[in-house]
């Protein structure tokens, strides 16, 4: 199987260099045949991948230790699940990973885009078979070949790092990866209209569920990593501002802007050299964000050790980008905007600052994730930048994109009126003026949390001031109740109201994030039968009570458990449990560093937090670390309204019973402007 799995890579590689050939060489592109064969040559390398990862797999399930990779990352003890997982855990087969799943989006591009745009089909194609190449060339030249084979068969394999035993590895790296990974598409149709000089909006019609089904992967698979370090880690928090979380952000951010700005070119024929800026940029930085965790030029928990890989890497990164960039140089007069901002209080406008915070952040983010590796280049000496830096910078600027967040909505095009900016902001100011004064009569006085959680209440306002219009209008025009108004508002515009919902999703992030100004935490060491009490900052007091450590085999570990009984306002809520985990292979040697598993318990107020940092000279006398972190639910909460919100816009439209038109009766028409 290792055999074959070579030879499916080797025969990727050929068929990719050969549809590139077809797709850019002069003599070939233009024959009527191309794009044929350059959809069935992209088949072609998806199924020669395809081949390649089931190989891989069958060897993972087979425990074939001859096999360098599977020895290294599983064992026969492992779990099935993480077994399945373990095919992404090592570096060799997450670029393997990449290039199957790249090779897969290549061949449904081809197959499912419109053929009203089968002329920018065969420079896709090439593009898309471009990027496989390098994933592959990677694979067979840098020394990260999967199948590569020991010169003995060990009776059992390494195992998983005991921090990738959570459920958390077989979901969070495939969302994140195919976030990454999705971007190519984009990437790939926004060169191939610049090549073929098709530059009206057909290539971003094209693109447009593509965009946004990256933005849903990315934003799941961030929020699902945010997850996993709080629950595994062990360090109390969601966000460290380490560099590859830092990574992943960064095209989560001009993917964003791309989201906003691309609005302007559809509705004004604005913005069109920006938006291939971004879409481009966003690309290098998908690929920027894989350098960081496979380069180990920058220390991370999430990134793998040092390799030659790097230096692929930065090769790709210069040669794609300046290739990219000369592109768009080239047609530059051609991209000249059909309109002109006619004024700073439009929604033009709004989306433009909209688009510069959102660049800014992306911009400080890579400052400072870049900064250590800069330092070391130029003074041989590498500074680190922590988390005070980025909080310094972007909290402001995260404050500003929350305003903006309810501006936008509320704003006419072209230019607002007087009376438009009256009516449409009174609600909204009202409720976002509320929510301050009560507050701060409750005695909050953090001003960045008081302002975060203000400017979430004024664009909560505005929200629900443009739903209760649309279903409103509705009812005037066609009749109908409150709920078939809503149903049928969002399915007859989704777009709109599906990113209505994703707004409520951010709102109730930022809400969250204001809770962790209010987080405390102590330690204690206790012996069993004391107790110990911290109080939230919400009021309640609750005292924790040690009752012992007990120990006991599992799975693949040797668990040492503490338990406290927990109370609150002296009320019993329950148990925590935390445990010290020693991982162990199938003849019961022990592998990795003992880690930690945390204990929580959550509500809608607030979590709390336990960490057993160990027994003292082997006795049940146990050290903890406990902490109160407010608002964490909504976290979790605002990940479950950004899927909804981001399946809602991508989801097709078309006859239905929902869309189908109504006869409406007469009626006076609405006074303000809606989608309905």
């Amino acid at each position: 199987m290792t055999l074959l799995g070579q030879f499916s890579l080797w025969a990727a590689l050929l068929l990719g260099i050969y549809v590139m050939a077809i797709a850019f060489v002069p003599g070939w592109r233009n024959r009527p045949d191309t794009p044929a064969i350059v959809e069935r040559g992209t088949y072609a390398i998806a199924l020669a991948i395809w081949v390649a990862s089931i190989c891989l797999w069958k060897a993972i399930f087979n425990h074939d230790f001859n096999v360098e990779y599977v020895a290294s990352y599983t064992s026969r003890n492992l779990p099935t699940y993480y077994l399945f997982a373990a095919f992404w855990a090592g570096q060799k087969g997450s670029l393997l990973f990449w290039a199957v799943v790249l090779a897969t989006f290549s061949a449904i591009a081809q197959g499912v885009t419109s053929r009203r745009y089968k002329d920018l089909l065969p420079a896709v194609g090439g593009v898309t078979s471009f990027v496989v190449v390098f994933f592959l060339a990677v694979m067979l030249f840098s020394g990260a070949n999967p199948f590569e084979r020991l010169t003995f068969v060990p009776p059992d394999g390494n195992g998983l790092n005991p921090q990738l035993q959570n459920p958390g590895m077989v979901i969070h790296p495939p969302m994140l990866y195919l976030g990454y990974i999705s971007i190519t598409i984009p990437f790939a149709f926004a060169l191939a209209a610049l090549m073929t000089r098709r530059l009206d909006v057909g290539w971003i019609v094209a693109i447009r569920r593509w965009t946004l089904l990256s933005w849903l992967f990315l934003s799941i698979g961030i929020t699902i990593g945010m997850w996993w370090a709080y629950v595994e880690l062990g360090w109390g928090g969601y966000w460290a501002w380490d560099p590859v979380e830092n990574a992943s952000l960064l095209p989560w951010l001009t993917m964003s802007a791309f989201l906003h700005s691309v609005m302007i070119q559809e509705k004004r024929g604005m913005l069109k050299r920006w938006n291939l800026g971004l879409v481009i940029g966003s690309f290098l930085l998908s690929i920027f964000g894989t350098f960081i965790t496979r380069s180990g030029v920058i220390a991370s928990v999430h990134s793998f050790a040092q390799s030659n890989v790097g230096y692929f890497f930065v090769g790709f990164l210069l040669i794609a980008g300046a290739a990219s960039f000369a592109l768009l140089y080239l047609r530059w007069p051609e991209l000249e905007p059909d309109g002109q901002l006619d004024s700073l209080v439009s929604r033009e406008a709004a989306f433009l600052f909209n688009n510069l915070i959102l660049v800014g952040i992306a911009f400080s983010v890579l400052w400072g994730t870049l900064f250590p590796i800069i330092s070391e280049a130029v003074r041989n000496t590498k500074i680190t930048v922590g988390p005070p830096f980025f909080n310094r910078v972007n909290v402001p600027l995260g404050l500003a994109l929350l305003a903006l967040t309810g501006i936008g909505p509320l704003i006419a095009w072209r230019q607002a009126s007087v009376a438009n900016l009256r009516r449409q902001f009174t609600l909204p100011v009202a409720s976002g003026l509320l929510v301050a004064v009560v507050l701060v009569a409750f005695g909050m006085r953090d001003v960045y949390a008081t302002m975060a959680i203000a400017l979430a209440g004024f664009v909560a306002g505005t929200i629900t001031q443009e739903f209760v219009r649309g279903v409103r209008a509705r009812q005037r025009m066609h009749g109908e109740g409150v709920v078939t108004g809503f149903y049928r508002l969002v399915a007859r515009n989704r777009r709109r109201y599906g990113g209505y919902l994703v707004h409520t999703a951010m709102i109730t992030y930022f809400v969250a994030f204001a809770g962790n100004a209010f987080s405390v935490s102590r330690e204690a060491t206790l012996r069993v039968g004391e107790t110990v009490e911290i109080k939230s900052p919400f009021g309640p007091t609750y005292p924790l009570t040690h009752l012992g450590v007990s120990q006991y085999d599992a799975l693949n570990r040797r668990v040492s458990a503490a338990t406290l009984q927990v109370a609150r306002n002296g009320k019993q809520t329950g148990v925590i449990t935390s445990e010290k985990r020693q991982h162990v292979d199938s003849f019961g040697r022990p592998t990795f560093q003992p880690s930690t598993e945390v204990g929580i318990q959550s509500d809608l107020r607030e979590d709390l937090y336990v960490v057993f940092a160990g027994s003292v000279d082997g006795t049940e006398r146990s050290t903890f670390r406990i902490t109160i972190n407010p608002l964490v639910w909504w976290v979790w909460a605002g990940g479950v309204f950004l899927v909804i919100g981001g399946l809602v816009t991508m989801w097709p439209s078309g006859w239905s019973p929902a869309t189908a038109p109504i006869p409406s009766r007469p009626a006076a028409r609405p006074p303000v402007e809606v989608a309905v």
